[in-house]
Parts: C-alpha cells; sequence; structure tokens
C-alpha cells in the first residue's frame, strides 16, 4: 500500500493550488492522509477526486473544513494503526500535545501523522514512528517544501520525505 502524506497546503494563503506533483503522486497512491491547514474544504475536494482522503482539521482551517474533519482519527491501514493529527501551539511542545491527544490509543499506534511545524521530522520513540511531511506550499518555517510517502507492506513500513525544487 502506498500513501502520500501530506500537511499544512495553506490554500489559497500560501498557494493558489497543489502543486502538479502531489496531483501526480495521488493518483498513483492507495490514499492520502493530510494532516491539517488545508484552509479551504476545496483542498479535501480536489484531492479526493484523486484517490482517498483522509483529513484532519488544523488551526487555520475555516469552519467548513472544521465541521467535517474531527481533530484528530485513529485509521487501520494494512497491518498498520495510524494516528493522524494536526497539532497545536508551539513546536517546542508538539510532542507532548500529540501524547497527550493520543494518551488512550498510543499503545496501539505504529505511526503517528502530524503537521503544525511546516517542519520535516521522522523519527521512532518507543516502536512509534512520528511523521511530519513538512508542507508542500509553505517554506516559512522550513528551508524547502516537501512532501512524504509512506508504503506499507503487511506491518512493515517504509517512509520517506521528498523535496520539491
Amino acid at each position: 500500500m502506498r500513501i502520500l502524506v501530506i500537511s499544512d497546503t495553506h490554500i489559497p494563503v500560501a498557494e493558489k493550488d497543489l502543486p502538479s506533483i502531489i496531483q501526480e503522486e495521488a493518483k498513483k497512491s492507495d490514499c492520502c492522509l493530510h494532516a491539517g491547514d488545508f484552509i479551504s474544504l476545496d483542498v479535501f475536494e480536489k484531492l479526493s477526486q484523486w484517490t482517498k482522503v483522509y483529513g484532519v482539521c488544523g488551526n487555520m482551517d475555516n469552519r467548513d473544513v472544521c465541521e467535517r474533519l474531527p481533530l484528530k482519527q485513529t485509521i487501520k491501514l494494512a497491518e498498520v494503526t495510524i494516528g493522524l493529527i494536526h497539532g497545536r501551539g508551539s513546536p517546542a511542545h508538539l510532542s507532548n500535545y500529540i501524547k497527550n491527544e493520543f494518551s488512550q490509543e498510543l499503545s496501539s499506534l505504529d505511526v503517528v501523522v502530524f503537521g503544525h511545524s511546516h517542519c520535516v521530522c521522522e523519527r521512532e520513540t518507543d516502536g512509534i514512528l512520528y511523521f511530519n511531511p513538512g508542507s508542500p506550499t509553505d517554506k516559512i518555517f522550513a528551508p524547502y517544501r516537501s512532501y512524504g510517502i509512506l508504503e506499507i507492506e503487511g506491518s512493515c513500513i517504509k517512509r520517506r520525505i521528498v523535496k520539491i525544487g
């Protein structure tokens, strides 16, 4: 299973539209995980034309997004359980926020996908992969724009971050 992972698209604030590479990647992925800050529900609907989308609302999302999408989700894909959340507050305290929000489910999670900081993260702690794909549209807090790919075979997870020009 191939999963496109994006966050913090901030459309139409950071950019007018998704980069073309995101459309290409979505079309060849089994699904997309979007970790919030769509800004507009139009982004969710556009991605949904290309692949199945799991999304959560972020701190910058408009009312339509927040009414449609939850603050967090737990998703089972193949043999892997993924926690999906945006994040809140200072990036320095993001790990604490995530652990607190998933405190009941943390022991059953294999991966936590999150956003908010715009900074790439792929680290393992206590057997859980924490994965932030950065932002495909905004470099305000990062040196480059990026997205992630997760590939799942059984319970094996391969991951990579892709920099966008």
